[in-house]
């Protein structure tokens, strides 16, 4: 790939590596979900990805907003709990950000992921600070914004979204099933920022060339 730019074909292979990464975790999502949510994020995130998979597999994208309005579809049809809804969300709005998009630079990817996001927050009614995904996804986002080129701002996000995962930990929650624990759920890492931060580690292998 060209190193400024992110193509479908860059793209595609993202999802696929988020894929593997979240079947690979499953498991330690599940454990992270077992002592503040439902104990199925893990199973969950392995379904949706598996079945976007076999949707790249199926058919191909011309367009950037096609092929996340594709993966969006599938993870709200395919996915339950909470995470479903949002990380569909997240890919929808990544799409329709982008209309008749071949490729993303880092500026457009910084745009696309600020839409999805947006989606995130609104569909979840909630915000920075409540020991959610948000947690994840906003430092990402903001170490994105911040670097300079495409490989580097994936590298920087993948780090950022890292230390969000790991911040979550001494969080209450104020939002989700975690909140009904209340202080209970401090000493626990949000389910939905680690499996964030694994989606950004495949970010960071794909776009931003990590070996």
């Amino acid at each position: 790939m060209a190193e400024s730019t992110a193509s479908i074909d860059d793209l595609v292979g993202w999802l696929r590596r988020s894929a593997e990464l979240l079947q690979q975790e499953a498991s330690h999502l599940t454990e992270l979900d077992a002592a503040i949510g439902d104990a199925d994020h893990g199973a969950n995130m392995s379904r949706g990805f598996t079945a976007v998979t076999e949707a790249l597999d199926a058919e191909s994208f011309d367009t950037v907003d096609a092929l996340m309005k594709k993966v969006g579809m599938t993870m709200v049809s395919k996915v339950g709990g909470a995470s479903g809804p949002l990380y569909g969300t997240f890919f929808l709005r990544f799409g329709t950000s982008q209309p008749g998009a071949t490729e993303l630079d880092a500026t457009a990817l910084a745009a696309a992921v600020e839409a999805g996001i947006g989606g995130i927050a609104q569909r979840g009614k909630s915000e920075r600070g409540e020991k959610t995904m948000l947690d994840a996804w906003y430092p990402a986002l903001e170490a994105l914004q911040a670097a300079d080129g495409l490989a580097a701002g994936v590298h920087a996000a993948a780090e950022a979204a890292a230390e969000g995962r790991d911040a979550t930990e001494p969080m209450t929650a104020t939002k989700g099933r975690a909140s009904y624990l209340g202080e209970r759920s401090v000493g626990h890492i949000d389910p939905g920022s680690a499996s964030t931060a694994l989606i950004w580690q495949a970010a960071d292998e794909t776009l931003g060339g990590a070996a």
